[in-house]
């Protein structure tokens, strides 16, 4: 089951999935799945990034979705579009100092076994969404008035 975790500095919601669900579930209901992932995935970070005052994490998760399902037709938007997630992935990682994924078992998983890179690509959102807790953006305290 996905545990949800509140952004810092935001209202909005992440969920830590199963990594293997994510793959699973994908494999199970024949790619549906993964556009339902791919756009909340996309737009847990966009909210991230705006938390933090960056376009690093994207912006548009509805384009996202749109050059993975259409411009998939085409080939070459939908692999820009996945290039992009996983930057955004590492980026987010960065941003919350947790050691970003590798680029080179991401290539290999994508070209090799397709269904496994969305499956790591949740892993390493799993460990974002942990540890952005840590490295929140510091709320500072009211400062009480002075009493005279």
């Amino acid at each position: 089951m996905a545990e949800e975790v509140q952004i810092a500095g935001t209202q909005s919601i992440a969920k830590t999935r199963d990594p293997l669900g994510v793959a699973l579930l994908s494999l199970v209901t024949l790619g549906i799945y993964f556009f339902v992932w791919y756009y909340k995935v996309n737009r847990e970070m966009s909210d991230l990034g705006r938390a933090r005052g960056t376009d690093e994490l994207g912006d548009s998760p509805g384009t996202s979705l749109l050059a993975v399902t259409l411009g998939a037709l085409i080939i070459v938007p939908a692999i820009v579009s996945l290039y992009h997630t996983f930057q955004r992935t590492q980026a987010a990682a960065r941003l919350t100092g947790v050691e970003p994924l590798n680029g080179w078992i991401a290539l290999i998983l994508y070209l090799l076994l397709g269904i496994a890179f969305p499956a790591y690509l949740q892993s390493g959102l799993n460990k974002v969404w942990s540890g952005q807790t840590s490295a929140a953006v510091p709320v500072p305290e009211p400062v009480p008035a002075p009493v005279a």
